[in-house]
């Protein structure tokens, strides 16, 4: 591996950071289910957030289900998607904006999508 290369994967690993401990941190302030810790997973440049089911609506032994998956895009704005578990399939809930933006959709979740 070259020393760019290898500069190139410390910077996104340090990216990766800051960016886990904001969305961690948002999803603390979260209106439903607050006791339950969820767990923010980098997967293929996307930050895919997994929680333990609560309702046991979608897993009734109340495992951990994925609830969100949040898309960077390269003008620093974000795609939010949640999942559809009857489908098994990603749903997008808002395209293009600000990472504060999707966050206060995520953590407020009126209409119950991500934890259902």
């Amino acid at each position: 591996m070259s020393l760019a290369a290898t500069v190139s994967a410390a910077a996104n690993a340090q990216v990766f950071d800051l960016l886990q401990r904001r969305l961690q941190h948002a999803l603390r302030e979260r209106v439903r289910y607050r006791y339950v810790r969820p767990k923010v997973l980098l997967e293929d440049g996307c930050y895919r957030i997994q929680s333990p089911c609560c309702s046991r609506r979608v897993d009734p032994a109340g495992g951990l289900i994925d609830i969100a998956l949040l898309v960077p895009h390269a003008d620093q704005r974000w795609s939010l998607c949640w999942r559809d578990h009857a489908t098994q399939t990603w749903a997008t809930r808002s395209q293009n904006e600000t990472l504060s933006a999707v966050l206060d959709l995520l953590c407020v979740d009126a209409d119950r999508q991500f934890w259902p």
